[in-house]
């Protein structure tokens, strides 16, 4: 059985973590670079980075940041937000980390995917799905729809044909996150996750409203997810990592050990 990976997610504006409900009413959390050795020394299993404002505002990722985590940190990392093209790809990588996230600018260019798969591999692109759930229609059988630009841009695109779509052009992974559920600390979305999980080959990693770690134990068995990640229940401290890792441990879920 493979470890199920516990995945710590800054969102990242103006330099800044910041953490929202539903993509809104951001508030202030830290400096990502310390939150990042926090994590690390925590035990998370990995991190990843998402410039938030990069993509609306039409600017790339901010590399510093990601060059100062990866001298601090041993653990795979991954960036997203503001990347749309192999340049792009290529300077995040050299600057220091494992993977790439690409989603607004997979929609609208598709074969980001496919070529950032041929020039570094697969397992360094991680597709971004950012879903709200609508009502299903012909065009929309699923029900879940594509939302890009930071949430502010519906695409009409319908997220099982785009996750299925995605891996034959060579992602990855699947990091999808639920718009619905982001923030709330109500759960993750098991329905669409279990819907992409079961529909795809490549891991799915679940992400938005995660608030205990009971949610992370549904995410895991209900939804099949092979990672998750979390955000509010630890920013502000509710749980630790060892504690999230240890509940899973009890009730039979494998996870990686602590450093």
């Amino acid at each position: 059985m493979i470890s199920k990976r516990i995945i710590p997610c800054l969102d990242v504006r103006e330099g800044r973590v910041t953490k929202g409900i539903k993509f809104q009413n951001n508030i202030d959390i830290g400096d990502p670079v310390a939150l990042a050795q926090f994590y690390y020394n925590e035990g998370a299993d990995e991190l990843v980075f998402y410039d938030i404002a990069a993509s609306y505002q039409k600017r790339g990722i901010i590399k510093e940041i990601v060059r100062e985590t990866a001298s601090k940190i041993f653990i795979p990392f991954s960036v997203g937000g503001g990347i749309r093209t192999i340049e792009d790809i290529r300077n995040v990588l050299l600057a220091g980390a494992e993977k790439v996230s690409v989603n607004s600018a997979a929609v609208t260019n598709p074969e980001i995917i496919s070529m950032g798969a041929e020039a570094f591999g697969s397992q360094c692109i991680v597709l971004g799905m950012d879903v709200k759930q609508v009502e299903p229609c012909e065009k929309n059988p699923s029900g879940y729809e594509i939302v890009i630009n930071g949430g502010r841009k519906y695409t009409g695109i319908d997220a099982l044909e785009w996750a299925k779509k995605a891996e034959k052009l060579g992602a990855g992974e699947i990091c999808l996150n639920s718009i619905d559920a982001d923030g709330t600390k109500e759960g993750y979305e098991i329905k669409l996750t279990s819907l992409i999980a079961s529909n795809v080959k490549i891991p799915v990693i679940a992400s938005g409203g995660a608030g205990n770690p009971e949610h992370l134990y549904e995410a895991f068995t209900k939804g099949d997810a092979d990672a998750a990640l979390i955000a509010s229940m630890t920013h502000y401290g509710t749980y630790t990592i060892k504690e999230i890792k240890a509940y899973l441990t009890s009730k039979g879920v494998k996870v990686r050990s602590m450093i």
